[in-house]
C-alpha cells in the first residue's frame, strides 16, 4: 500500500529512489519550475539535460535522469507540468496530471519524493493524488514464482511505490497534514474503484461484490450500513427491471444499499450506481470483440461504493448513501427476450426493446429505492451508452438532469475533482420514442439521440409516489470509465476510478446547499 507523507527537508539532500521535479515551458523549450530548492550545479545540469531532450514542460512530458550532481536520490524524473497546448498557467488538473505521469515513469520503488509547486491547498491535494494514483498497478493475478507448498504465488492489487513524500514549507502544517489525509482517503477509494473494474468477471459477480464492499467497511472499520438484497428480496420489492436483467445468469443479481449517517446530518443525497458485472448484451448478444472490456460495465457501482466509504472515512456532516445495481447480463435460457414486459419497483410496467440496454433497467429500480430513502437528490453513474462516447470521445462524460441547479453543482465537482464532463439535453420532443403500445414505457428508442433517450427513461422514475419530480442527475461514464489507450497523466490503462472524485466532491459540499 503506497503511504504519502510530507517533508520539508533540503530536496537534495533525500536519499530516495526517485526525486521529482516539475518544469514548465520557456521560450522553445522547457525549464524547471520555481521554489525547486537545488544548488546551482544540480540546477545547471538538469536544464541542461531538458535542453538536450527537447522537452516542453507541457502534461506528459516526463524525462528521467539519473546520477545528478547534489543530488543523493538516485534518479531525477522531470515532468511538465503546463497544458498541452497554449499559453496556460499550470493549475491543480495540469499538476494532478504531470505529477502522475512523473510517478508512472518512476516505476517501482521504495521512496519517491516529490518537489512540485503544491503553494496552496488545493494544489497540494491535486498532487498527491496525481502521485498516489500515478503509482497504481493491479496485480491481483500476476505470479511471482513458487511458494513454500510448491503452487504458484499470487500478488496482492497494490502501488508501485511504497513511500511517497511530498516537499512543503512546513511539514508541521496542519491544514497540509489534513489535506493529504483527505487527498490520501480519496485516492486510496479510487485505486479500490480501480481494482474492482480490473478483476476479472469470473471472479467478480453480484455477490462477490457485495462480499468486498462488505469486506472493505469491516476491515476499515467505517460507519457505514450495509443492506444487501437477494434475487428473493428483489423479486418481493418488485424490482422488476434487476430481475428480468439478472435472470439469464446462474449469479442472481443484487442490490447492495450503503448508508453511512452523521449525527444531525446537513442533508441527504444518494447515488444509484449501475454494476452490471459483466454484460453479454443477453440474447441480443455482442459481438465478440465488443465484449472484451465488459468487466468494466460495474464502473458506475464501483464509484459509488468507493465514494460512499470515502465519505464515511472522512467524517463528512452529510448523509451519503449508495444503491449499487449488481446483475450478470447472461444469455441462459431463462434470459429476457424482446418483447417482454416487466414491473419496475415504481409500479411503471416497461416493454423491452433490446436486451443490450439493460444498465438502465437495473439503474431505474435504483432509483426508485433511492427516492424512497427521502433523500434531498439522486445521482445516478453509469458505463450506460455507446452514444455518449460517440457525443463526448472517451475522457469526458456527459450530464443530464430533470434539476438545472443539480446539474450545475455536479459539474462543478467535476470541474474541482478534474474529473471532466459536458451538460447534455433532455429534449421532450424525443421523449416520445419511449412509448409502448403494450406497457407504459418502452425502455428505448431508436438509434438517434441514444444517450438522451436512455436518460429520458431514468428521469421516468425520479419521482415519488404522488408523481412529483425529485432532484436527479444522470452521468454517463462510458467513454472515462475504462481506458484502453495509452496511458496519460495519473491514468494507466484499465478501470480508471473515474466519479468517485466528483461524488465525494458533491456530497462534501451538499452541506453548503
Amino acid at each position: 500500500m503506497t503511504i504519502l507523507t510530507l517533508t520539508d527537508q533540503p530536496v537534495a539532500a533525500h536519499k530516495a529512489d526517485a526525486l521529482v521535479l516539475a518544469t514548465q515551458p520557456d521560450g522553445d523549450g522547457a525549464t524547471l519550475a520555481p521554489g525547486h530548492g537545488l544548488q546551482r550545479a544540480a540546477a545547471t545540469h538538469l536544464k541542461g539535460a531538458l535542453a538536450a531532450f527537447g522537452a516542453t514542460g507541457r502534461v506528459d512530458d516526463v524525462h528521467t535522469v539519473a546520477m545528478v550532481p547534489g543530488v543523493a536520490a538516485r534518479k531525477v524524473v522531470l515532468t511538465g507540468i503546463a497544458p498541452k497546448s497554449g499559453d496556460g498557467k499550470p493549475t491543480a488538473d495540469t499538476l494532478r496530471l504531470g505529477t502522475g505521469a512523473a510517478l508512472r515513469a518512476a516505476g517501482t520503488a521504495d521512496t519517491v519524493i516529490v518537489d512540485v509547486p503544491a503553494g496552496t491547498e488545493a494544489l497540494l491535494a491535486a498532487a498527491a493524488e496525481g502521485a498516489y494514483l500515478g503509482t497504481y498497478a493491479f496485480t491481483a493475478h500476476k505470479t511471482t514464482g513458487t511458494s513454500a507448498k510448491g503452487g504458484r504465488k499470487t500478488k496482492s492489487a497494490t502501488g508501485n511505490v511504497g513511500a511517497i513524500r511530498i516537499q512543503v514549507a512546513d511539514a508541521k502544517d496542519r491544514a497540509a497534514k489534513a489535506t493529504l489525509k483527505r487527498a490520501e482517503t480519496l485516492s486510496a477509494a479510487t485505486a479500490y474503484a480501480r481494482d474492482l473494474v480490473n478483476t476479472p468477471a469470473n471472479i467478480l459477480y453480484p455477490q462477490t461484490f457485495a462480499d468486498s464492499v462488505a469486506a472493505r467497511v469491516a476491515e476499515r472499520k467505517l460507519p457505514v450500513e450495509i443492506t444487501v438484497h437477494d434475487e428473493k428480496k428483489l423479486a418481493s420489492l418488485g424490482c422488476g427491471g434487476i430481475v428480468g436483467v439478472g435472470q439469464g445468469s446462474a449469479r442472481p443479481p443484487r442490490i447492495v444499499e450503503l448508508h453511512y449517517t452523521p449525527k444531525r446530518p446537513a442533508g441527504r443525497i444518494a447515488f444509484v450506481g449501475k454494476g452490471i458485472t459483466f454484460d453479454t448484451g443477453g440474447v441480443c448478444i455482442k459481438p465478440a470483440a465488443s465484449m472484451l472490456t465488459m468487466k468494466c460495465d460495474m464502473a458506475g457501482a464501483a464509484a459509488v461504493a468507493a465514494a460512499v466509504m470515502a465519505a464515511a472515512e472522512i467524517g463528512l456532516p452529510v448523509a451519503v448513501s449508495g444503491y449499487l445495481c449488481l446483475a450478470e447480463n447472461m444469455p441462459g435460457g431463462n434470459a429476457q427476450r424482446p418483447g417482454d414486459v416487466v414491473t419496475m419497483r415504481s409500479g411503471t410496467t416497461v416493454e423491452i426493446i433490446d436486451t443490450d440496454a439493460e444498465g438502465r433497467m437495473v439503474l431505474a429500480d435504483g432509483i426508485s429505492l433511492a427516492v424512497e430513502s427521502g433523500a434531498d437528490a439522486v445521482v445516478d453513474v453509469a458505463t450506460l451508452t455507446g452514444a455518449c462516447m460517440v457525443a463526448l470521445g472517451t475522457r469526458v462524460a456527459g450530464v443530464m438532469a430533470n434539476d438545472e441547479p443539480l446539474s450545475r453543482r455536479v459539474l462543478a465537482s467535476a470541474a474541482r475533482a478534474g474529473e471532466p464532463m459536458w451538460p447534455l439535453p433532455l429534449p421532450e420532443e424525443l421523449r416520445a420514442k419511449l412509448d409502448s403500445s403494450v406497457a407504459d414505457l418502452q425502455h428505448k428508442g431508436d438509434m438517434y439521440g441514444g444517450a438522451l433517450t436512455a436518460g429520458l427513461f431514468l428521469r421516468e422514475f425520479a419521482k415519488d409516489a404522488e408523481g412529483t419530480a425529485i432532484p436527479w442527475a444522470h452521468i454517463d461514464i462510458a467513454g472515462p470509465a475504462f481506458q484502453t489507450e495509452a496511458p496519460f497523466g495519473h491514468v494507466g490503462k484499465g478501470g480508471t476510478g473515474y466519479a468517485v472524485a466528483t461524488l465525494l466532491d458533491l456530497a462534501a459540499s451538499w452541506g453548503a446547499k
